[in-house]
């Protein structure tokens, strides 16, 4: 699609555009508000400035709409408006050691106990084993600093799928 597409379509069309790149309800909305873009640069910027104004509820909703890492069946089922582009951004993890898989199958549900969301991660480019090394380190952060991290790789996997609605 087009920007200029983008620009003119419906105020529900908009929202659920928006919505396959963030799943979050108020950003989605805010951002659809904002319409017309005169550029896509305008467009990011004021995505940007919406999503770090929301708050820690708009984050964990956003969260919910991810498969966990490596999850096949997940992006088969329950996200199947994104699986394309989230199983693009996941490929690392399909040429995966298998035991590479069970220890972050393993690691990613130690990491959602202990902070209450999956692992975020903007996975574009990343093997499995890379993906694996930083929730074994990020898995040791306090809920305070993880909480800006996967915020922040959120809004990486945003832009990502900005691009990807634009393509």
């Amino acid at each position: 699609m087009t920007l200029e597409q983008f620009n003119t379509l419906s105020a529900s069309q908009l929202k659920e555009e928006l919505f396959k790149c963030c799943g979050s309800t108020t950003w989605a909305e805010k951002l659809a508000d904002k319409v017309p873009f005169p550029s896509i640069v305008a467009l990011k910027h004021e995505s940007n400035r919406i999503w770090f104004g929301c708050d820690e509820k708009d984050w964990m909703e956003a969260f919910t709409h991810h498969p966990k890492i490596g999850d096949v069946e997940s992006l088969e089922k329950k996200f199947a408006s994104t699986a394309n582009w989230a199983s693009g951004e996941q490929s690392g993890v399909n040429v995966a050691d298998k035991n590479v898989l069970i220890e972050l199958k393993d690691l990613n549900d130690s990491y959602e106990r202990k902070f209450g969301y999956i692992f975020i991660v903007c996975a574009t480019g990343k093997s499995a084993a890379e993906m694996l090394g930083l929730l074994k380190k990020r898995i040791n952060n306090d809920p305070e600093e993880e909480i800006e991290i996967a915020v922040n790789e959120q809004n990486k996997i945003t832009h990502i799928r900005l691009d990807k609605l634009f393509a």
